[in-house]
């Protein structure tokens, strides 16, 4: 459980670096910095993105599911503000680099997902 969990850790920084090497508007300083934007990424959208998705439940409803974009750009947004050595320069960054994070960790999870759950 402990090795899955830093696994994935490790794995989601090597994935924001791989983000900030494909858009100009992404920097990271390191790796360190990469671990650190992990990490906190993960706390943001354990604590922040959940609230903040049911703050915006209607307007999610309206939008048919799209305003949810707008929420991970803000929250990836928000650890850039908050890492230091993380930057992102425009809101048009942090959407595609959200998308990009997702799109990858989901291909990632694919390929490293937990399978003695479907045993």
């Amino acid at each position: 459980m402990l090795l899955s969990i830093l696994l994935h850790w490790i794995l989601t920084a090597a994935i924001l670096m791989l983000v900030s090497a494909m858009m100009p508007g992404i920097h990271i300083e390191g790796f360190t910095t990469a671990l650190v934007a992990a990490l906190v990424m993960g706390l943001v959208n354990f604590f922040i993105k959940p609230v903040l998705a049911l703050l915006t439940l209607p307007l999610n409803l309206l939008t048919l599911g799209l305003f949810s974009f707008i929420i991970n750009a803000l929250m990836f947004a928000l650890v850039a503000w908050l890492v230091p050595g993380f930057d992102v320069n425009n809101f048009l960054s942090a959407l595609v680099g959200s998308l990009l994070l997702a799109l990858m960790s989901s291909l990632l999870g694919m390929f490293t997902g937990d399978r003695s759950r479907l045993a």
